[in-house]
């Protein structure tokens, strides 16, 4: 695929977005249904959930269950969704960039297998040692009780954040591609980035403590790596 920066970028972008406009209003409906249908069987999602992290839940409000089914339910229609977001992304970009249409099977393939496969690392690695650590500090004399609305903020809140940043080597890629970032120059601010990784996991990892901020922090610096490596293999193909 090839990229022409265009002189106004911020413009083509608009007129990309208005074209399609009608594929974001019908994905939204088509989101809204997936919501409701997902909330039948949020119940047992939610008591999945409990079983794999071994945790007893409660609630302290009459509202609260329900708020917490529903976020179940917007949360698992955004992880199924995340095929549709990716080829409305590309479609942008190959309005405003001039990305051939043809290889937009590929940027779709590989941003599923690296948003899901951040949703499995967290499923699987984070959220087990995570949870086990911040529990690990209660007493004899303190027992834990988790509230559902809690609970199923962080566990949502850390699935589809682990996905997104699992993105990052696709984004770096795609933008190295279309010419606005040089990844060589990029690579000469790898403490800023340092910097700048530290503070994204802070905001997005629900509690303050280092543990859980090292388990999103160091994957994506890891990710950061990955992004620069196959950015600076896109651009010298560019330029060959």
């Amino acid at each position: 695929m090839t990229a022409n920066p265009p002189e106004e970028p911020y413009k083509l972008a608009l007129a990309a977005l208005a074209r399609v406009r009608r594929k974001i209003i019908a994905g939204v409906l088509l989101f809204l249904f997936t919501t409701v249908a997902f909330y039948v069987v949020s119940p047992r999602i939610l008591l999945f959930l409990q079983r794999h992290l071994n945790q007893e839940l409660a609630f302290f409000n009459v509202f609260e269950p329900f708020l917490a089914l529903v976020k179940v339910a917007l949360a698992c229609s955004f992880l199924l969704f995340v095929p549709y977001l990716l080829w409305l992304v590309w479609l942008v970009f190959c309005q405003v960039f001039g990305f051939r249409r043809a290889t937009g099977f590929w940027f779709i393939l590989v941003g599923l297998i690296l948003f899901y496969g951040g949703v499995a690392f967290c499923y699987f690695v984070t959220l087990p040692y995570g949870i086990k650590f911040l529990l690990s500090f209660q007493k004899e004399n303190i027992v834990p009780t988790i509230s559902v609305g809690h609970f199923v903020n962080f566990v949502g809140l850390f699935l589809i954040s682990f996905g997104t940043i699992f993105e990052l080597p696709l984004i770096m890629v795609l933008l190295s591609k279309a010419g606005i970032l040089d990844p060589y120059k990029a690579s000469r601010f790898r403490r800023h980035a340092i910097l700048i990784i530290t503070i994204l996991a802070a905001v997005l990892t629900p509690t303050p403590d280092a543990f859980n901020m090292a388990l999103m922090a160091v994957p994506l610096y890891l990710l950061f790596e990955v992004g620069l490596i196959a950015s600076k293999l896109v651009v010298r193909k560019r330029k060959s």
